[in-house]
């Protein structure tokens, strides 16, 4: 039975322990966190003026790269609009705007110059640096974000972490161990602690498995064991800021489902056929 615990979770991270599941059902949600859960960019870049330094095409790409806060509810994607226009309409497109000058020294360019027609579409950070201007230079613009996916472009990816990993089990022969402190010094992530004369795990979820531990162990064979348990994970993820973590999972696991329905009523049509 799948059970979650919330280890960890703030605006931009999440991690959990997830229970009950096997390892392709996990990945499958890593995969569609990735490539299938939608989230805004800019996609279009109409530049009416640049004498800055960089060339049109670099500074359209600095600003697809950009992480824009996105609405899930209230935009559709461009292939599922009913405006059906390769232009977009204010239900699957959101314009921005920049008009920047150097008049009598030079300026820095940030992502907070973007004017939106949204104010809840905006970028999740005013201080993303997009090109500095000289003295006399200039930037206009306009912008257009939509949603995609990441499958198609890395700027739709709404995470820079979508990973999860097997839950450690250690176990410490108690009779074997002479509690040295060997494998306390030597543990990269500081899971173990010598205590009251003996050898404790004291933060199991940060250990990666690595097993400098056992092999640090004097004694043969090595008093300390290192595996993982079975069907249990350890899910991290973090966001771009374009949507909370949270929304991100439950996005995923209804793709997933929606995906799994589709897959099981085409196998029921050739059935049948």
């Amino acid at each position: 039975m799948l059970e979650l615990k919330t280890l960890e979770s703030d605006e931009t991270n999440l991690r959990l322990l997830v229970t009950g599941v096997d390892t392709p059902y996990i990945n499958a949600i890593r995969r569609i966190v990735l490539t299938e859960v939608p989230c805004m960019a800019i996609d279009e870049v109409v530049i009416i003026e640049n004498s800055s330094v960089l060339h049109d095409e670099i500074i359209a790409h600095r600003l697809g790269l950009i992480p824009i806060k996105t609405d899930l509810d209230g935009y559709n994607l461009p292939e599922e609009c009913s405006c059906r226009s390769e232009f977009g309409c204010n239900l699957c497109r959101v314009t921005f705007t920049l008009d920047r000058e150097a008049k009598d020294e030079p300026v820095t360019v940030y992502s907070g110059d973007l004017v939106s027609e949204n104010p809840n579409i905006a970028p999740v950070s005013d201080k993303i640096p997009i090109v500095k201007l000289g003295r006399g230079q200039k930037l206009k613009l306009e912008a257009y974000a939509r949603l995609g996916r990441g499958k198609n472009h890395a700027k739709w990816q709404p995470v820079s972490l979508s990973a999860h990993k097997h839950l450690p089990k250690i176990r410490i022969d108690a009779e074997k161990c002479n509690a040295c402190g060997k494998c306390v010094e030597t543990c990269p992530r500081k899971v173990l602690a010598k205590s009251k004369g003996k050898v404790e795990v004291v933060d199991l979820y940060a250990c990666t498995m690595c097993r400098d531990c056992v092999d640090a162990c004097p004694e043969e064979p090595s008093a300390i064991e290192v595996n993982w348990e079975k069907n249990a994970f350890i899910f991290i993820l973090e966001s771009t800021g374009a949507l909370p973590p949270e929304r991100i999972i439950t996005e995923a696991v209804k793709i997933l489902d929606r995906q799994l329905k589709e897959f099981t009523d085409q196998i029921a049509e050739v059935q049948k056929a």
